[in-house]
């Protein structure tokens, strides 16, 4: 069942990402999700290395590093895809 939730989150956590970097990042969905995925574990070390990882109420700290690191990892990832075809 974790890895079910890995992947929804995955999936969640790379859609926002790609939301937030402006532009069109072409990269098919399994890579988003696999980013988001690695950008999610990124932000759980980060926020745990900042002792933010679980808090009192929604962990909003937490989920904007893992939404940030996705992003940078789409960011870094994006274009190198994209350059791959030609």
């Amino acid at each position: 069942m974790s890895i079910l939730w890995a992947i929804l989150a995955g999936l969640v956590i790379g859609l926002l990402a790609k939301l937030v970097l402006p532009g069109r990042q072409a990269i098919p969905l399994w890579l988003t999700v696999l980013l988001g995925i690695v950008g999610g574990l990124i932000g759980n070390s980060l926020a745990a290395a900042l002792g933010v990882r679980d808090t009192g109420g929604v962990d909003w700290v937490r989920h904007l590093l893992q939404v940030g690191a996705a992003a940078l990892l789409i960011g870094l990832v994006g274009p190198a895809w994209s350059r791959r075809g030609r």
